[in-house]
């Protein structure tokens, strides 16, 4: 990557994390979980440090916990009923166990337990890696940065092919995952969630786009660990530098072929003259700031990885339709009551435009 280093000052960068309001966190039983990790060595104490959950993040619950006197991430489930193979905890642990010395972007993991009678839920307690996460709005410090975006999207592309690089023998997880037919088995299990989320009733486009991706099936490219929810924030930054200090989120993560990585992070890669759905999702502020172009990310990552990128279309739009699903079920979950955090309520118009947008990549009508 290149560097920034000289042209932001640290102090003028807010890095501290937000934390949710009394009234807005979701409460856990953190009595029984300082019983639980007392029975096992662990000193927790939340009269004394009292556990904050993080702001950010749709998904997962996030706490910033003191375990032994050190401050650790906590990470949960969502509450109420988990899709099948989603917000995987032991997935996470599992990785996060492993590829430390091969990668050190990952934080490691420290305790997971499946109990899910401890919290409601299985969780695991992680390395803290403080630094700086960029979502959907640039911070103004920095988009006064010349070439701001050329440089954070090439950063991207280098640490995305950095998770493809690694040598899956060295950190024993060569036989991690079912690489064989991945592909088709997202495309049936995309499909299964969509349905679920939507009570039965999917919107037209976006039973359109599954029953594309039926018919027009890829193979799957050779294998390697990918992270499966690859996007700027989630990558922490030296806020001084901009290099990257933590690569964070990787309960989807799996052995699988790359260019799904690649498009996941492409899905959630806006750009100027996208409609309103992509625009107003806000997940990553590409749609100015000098980023370049999805397809100029292609040809990146293809020249940095060596990969094969032929069958990208293909990968493409099942990224898309996972998007839409991933956010009709966090919508399900508001309209069902199973949360109250306010801002999912936005997401049910958003969903629509998601799928009409895969629908149109797949009729190659843009990309």
């Amino acid at each position: 990557m290149t560097s920034a280093a000289g042209s932001v000052r640290a102090p003028l960068i807010d890095t501290a994390p937000k934390f949710h309001s009394p009234e807005t966190e979701t409460l856990q039983d953190w009595a029984a979980l300082a019983r639980h990790l007392a029975a096992r060595g662990m000193r927790f104490d939340p009269e004394r440090d009292r556990p904050r959950q993080f702001a950010t993040g749709y998904g997962n619950l996030n706490y910033l916990v003191v375990l032994d006197g050190v401050t650790r991430v906590l990470r949960r489930p969502p509450m109420g009923k988990i899709p099948p193979g989603a917000n995987d905890m032991k997935r996470e642990h599992t990785i996060l166990s492993a590829i430390g010395s091969a990668f050190p972007l990952a934080p490691r993991s420290l305790y997971h337990t499946l109990d899910e009678s401890v919290i409601g839920g299985q969780f695991l307690i992680m390395e803290n890696r403080p630094g700086l996460s960029i979502g959907g709005t640039m911070p103004p410090v920095l988009a006064a940065i010349p070439n701001i975006g050329a440089t954070l999207g090439t950063m991207l592309v280098e640490v995305l092919a950095g998770v493809h690089g690694i040598d899956l023998a060295a950190v024993g997880l060569n036989a991690f995952g079912k690489p064989d037919g991945f592909l088709a088995r997202a495309t049936a299990g995309w499909r299964q969630r969509l349905m679920i989320a939507s009570d039965d009733a999917p919107p037209k486009a976006a039973l359109a786009v599954a029953d594309w991706l039926a018919a027009n099936p890829v193979p799957d490219g050779p294998p390697t660990l990918i992270h499966n929810d690859f996007k700027l924030d989630n990558v922490l930054l030296d806020p001084a530098t901009l290099e990257p200090v933590a690569l964070l989120d990787w309960d989807q993560g799996t052995r699988a072929d790359p260019l799904f990585d690649l498009a996941t992070l492409l899905s959630y890669w806006a750009e100027p003259g996208d409609p309103p759905a992509m625009l107003s999702l806000d997940q990553m502020p590409t749609a100015g700031h000098g980023f370049p172009r999805r397809s100029e990310v292609v040809e990146a990552y293809a020249r940095r990885s060596g990969r094969d990128v032929s069958n990208i279309l293909f990968q493409r739009v099942l990224a898309m339709l996972k998007l839409g699903v991933i956010f009709q079920q966090i919508y399900a979950r508001y309209r069902r009551g199973e949360s109250h955090d306010e801002r999912y309520a936005r997401f049910g118009p958003i969903v629509d435009g998601l799928f009409e947008f895969a629908h149109e990549i797949a009729q190659q009508r843009t990309f």
